[in-house]
């Protein structure tokens, strides 16, 4: 069994999109901001969010702006474009149907043993 920081495969991008949904963020700060949300639970280490970064900017789904973080340091500032928060909207969606069917299948075989 994995560890909870494991991820499922695309989970990652969708973690970052909804963390970006509202304002936008420096790549640290996403990264902290996900591990603040889940008391901890998920880390993304560097070596996994910034391909990530890189995937959804290539894909159209968000942009990233130069900009200066609050330590002064030079950094990417992302935010959701319009075919991001699109895309977010379907993989809540789809993320909202596949926890629940998840769940059920928890719950009777739970009832069962």
């Amino acid at each position: 069994m994995g560890k909870p920081t494991d991820l499922v495969q695309g989970t990652l991008d969708f973690l970052i999109l909804k963390t970006i949904a509202l304002e936008p963020k420096h790549g640290w700060a996403i990264a902290k901001r996900i591990q603040q949300i889940s008391e901890d639970v998920l880390q993304v280490p560097q070596g996994s969010l910034y391909p990530a970064l890189y995937r959804l900017e290539r894909q159209g789904w968000i942009t990233g702006t130069p900009g200066e973080a609050e330590s002064g340091r030079r950094v990417k500032f992302y935010r959701l474009t319009k075919a991001g928060r699109a895309h977010l909207e379907r993989e809540l969606e789809s993320w909202k149907r596949l926890s629940t069917a998840i769940n059920l299948v928890i719950r009777a075989t739970s009832a069962e043993g």
